[in-house]
């Protein structure tokens, strides 16, 4: 009997090393996107997320998965947007909004270490974090091109996350089950080789009267803040009007140029 039992707790043994090994090296087809080192609860809650997601697309005529996907977030509103690119069509389609439930900060640009600000501009993804101490979290490109000229150079800040847990000091924080959604999305879209996906942050959501007149009186006294306004508000229309994304450039004074 003791052998028998030796015997199973072996092959048990050997099952789960090679659980552990597949999952260091998940991601190597497009079937199977990278998600990093993760654990078996989190790799059984992906496939969760993965089907529940398939499913509200289906609902929404989209084809599933997405080719690229387009974050679009508005401070004052609380709002994170994603945008889906499903067919050969430049143009985006909206999938979801999701409710912000926690951010710091006043309306305006982040421009020094530790003013608490949720930066305002353009960015893109530049981490993926599974074991997060934020549940899940994605990395947001500050300092872009136009923070390193315009914000402190010294300390001009770092760490700006998109992730979970409702706690934030300058991330964008939402729910943990919508963070596992936005997550899934990104991995999706990043195995079907979109390198680059974009993150735009914005004071207050434009077409929204309410909002616009809590801008307008913040801005009323800062010439500066109206400036920087102007211009990424030029970044907001584009896409409005086309449904496309813009080539963004920077010049020497750190403005935004729309192509």
């Amino acid at each position: 009997m003791n052998t028998v039992l030796n015997g199973y707790i072996k092959l048990f043994s050997s099952i789960l090393l090679l659980l552990i090994l597949r999952l260091e090296t998940v991601g190597q087809t497009q079937s199977e996107p990278n998600l990093g080192r993760m654990d078996l609860r989190m790799l059984t809650q992906y496939k969760q997320v993965t089907d529940s997601l398939q499913k509200q697309f289906e609902r929404k005529q989209l084809a599933f998965p997405p080719k690229a996907i387009y974050l679009r977030s508005f401070k004052l509103d609380k709002q994170l947007e994603i945008w889906v690119q499903t067919d050969s069509a430049k143009t985006f389609k909206h999938f979801k909004t999701y409710k912000v439930c926690m951010q710091s900060g006043s309306t305006g640009p982040k421009r020094m270490e530790g003013d608490y600000q949720v930066p305002e501009g353009f960015y893109h993804i530049n981490d993926f974090n599974p074991n997060s101490s934020f549940h899940l979290s994605l990395g947001v490109n500050y300092p872009n091109e136009s923070d390193k000229r315009l914000s402190d150079s010294l300390r001009p800040g770092n760490g700006i996350y998109i992730h979970g847990n409702c706690v934030s000091t300058g991330c964008i924080a939402i729910g943990d089950q919508q963070m596992e959604e936005v997550y899934v999305l990104a991995t999706l879209a990043r195995s079907q080789n979109q390198d680059f996906i974009p993150i735009h942050i914005f004071p207050v959501r434009y077409s929204v009267k309410t909002s616009m007149e809590y801008l307008n009186n913040a801005m009323r006294d800062d010439v500066e803040l109206q400036r920087f306004n102007k211009n990424i508000r030029m970044g907001y229309d584009y896409f409005e009007a086309k449904k496309t994304l813009p080539i963004i450039a920077v010049n020497g004074k750190g403005e935004y140029l729309f192509y």
